[in-house]
């Protein structure tokens, strides 16, 4: 067993739900055989005379753990929550810790969108009858209040938004809250940001979203670094990583799943939604060298690629003139969507269950890469050993973040 310092952290409790399989064992199966469910969106709110393709959550239900009227006041965005910070807070044994030592940051502060559509329409001429608990859900508490209420936290509970990157924010922000010691251990939760048909129209016209052009074969529309890509594809993602010191996660006997080695956040200085090559370049190099890591370490990158033309090519350049081409990479989107707010932690949870799977899973649709040159994972899934591994999210606004992860 290494011998870790004191400041080091970890990834303990893990918990997922996605388009693909809901839990950590559901959606480590899913990656590794290549599923995907997309499709032309069918939840209500997300079609207005359209065709928006995606890959949405097709089974939830209430656990026994919470109340049903509780889970009945939620809105969707907050039962994926309550559903996926179960599973990581049993995975972590949290209630053996002392709730007034835990924090949650859940990345995303706008995630509710099509639930206020649904709630405007229906009240629409007859706006005296809003109900009351508009009051509370509008806010971006809400999602906070309804986790600490359900599990008891009592330390600190706040969003953080960083578009597409709030959820690697929420981990650096989870990781800066444990390492400053204002608490003992900290979640971080990348949220279901559940879009209605007015932001899946505004993100097709701003070109950042997939077009129509595959709506006819809905599996094929999702391509990240394939010369076919026109756009990103959503997907209903919801992730929860707890962060935590060793000495920690022993005491209650909780699993280690890989060490958080480096972290970089920084901005662009650009309000726009187009991607910044020096600011890619800059938070990798940083995350690098606060790791004590050189490129030639890296073995594996799990990277932001979104399926947009003008983000992947930038990224790709961004990986090359870093040192990390040698690098196996593939896409965790191609099979599930772009999560957006929860991106960042999913691709997190797919990159430590690869390392520790000693597996890479397909990227689908990847028949014609951008650069060949790279050292994709395509069609098929590969077996190969990674001890450090770097991922990326970037957002709106000029947002770029980069964590690496090491293997224990």
């Amino acid at each position: 067993m290494p011998n870790y310092k004191p400041a080091d952290l970890f990834m303990t409790g893990l918990g997922v739900t996605s388009s693909i399989g809901q839990g950590v064992e559901n959606f480590t199966a899913a990656l590794f055989e290549g599923r995907q469910n997309f499709a032309v969106m069918q939840r209500p709110g997300r079609q207005h005379d359209s065709s928006f393709i995606g890959a949405e959550i097709s089974d939830l239900s209430c656990p026994e753990r919470i109340p049903a009227k509780l889970w009945r006041s939620a809105s969707f965005a907050g039962q994926v929550a309550m559903v996926t910070l179960q599973e990581a807070w049993e995975d972590a044994k949290l209630d053996l810790a002392d709730p007034k030592r835990i924090g949650l940051v859940i990345g995303g502060s706008n995630v509710q969108q099509r639930n206020w559509i649904e709630l405007y329409e229906r009240y629409r001429d007859k706006v005296s009858f809003v109900p009351p608990s508009y009051g509370v859900s509008f806010l971006d508490s809400d999602l906070c209040g309804l986790c600490t209420e359900q599990f008891g936290i009592q330390g600190f509970a706040y969003t953080a938004g960083g578009a597409s990157a709030s959820g690697q924010v929420a981990v650096i922000q989870a990781i800066q809250a444990v390492r400053s010691g204002q608490v003992d251990i900290c979640i971080a939760m990348g949220a279901l940001q559940d879009l209605s048909y007015w932001e899946c129209q505004a993100l097709r016209s701003l070109g950042a979203m997939g077009t129509d052009r595959y709506v006819h074969d809905p599996a094929m529309a999702c391509r990240p670094f394939d010369q076919g890509r026109d756009g990103f594809i959503y997907g209903e993602n919801c992730g929860v990583i707890v962060i935590e010191r060793a000495e920690s996660a022993e005491a209650r006997q909780a699993t280690r799943y890989a060490k958080v080695s480096g972290w970089a956040m920084g901005m662009d200085a650009n309000r726009n939604p187009n991607p910044s090559y020096e600011g890619e370049t800059r938070v990798i190099r940083q995350a690098l060298e606060h790791a004590g890591l050189s490129a030639g370490d890296i073995d594996y990158v799990n990277p932001h690629g979104t399926g947009s033309p003008a983000g992947d090519d930038v990224e790709l350049r961004a990986l090359r003139d870093c040192g990390l081409a040698h690098a196996h990479v593939n896409a965790t989107k191609s099979l599930i969507g772009h999560g957006l707010s929860a991106a960042g932690t999913v691709e997190l949870i797919a990159t430590v269950l690869q390392m520790r799977a000693s597996r890479l899973h397909p990227t689908r649709n990847l028949i014609d890469p951008i650069d060949p040159s790279f050292r994709w994972v395509q069609e098929k899934e590969i077996c190969y050993g990674i001890n450090h591994a770097i991922s990326l999210s970037m957002g709106f606004g000029g947002m770029n973040t980069a964590i690496c992860l090491q293997k224990i």
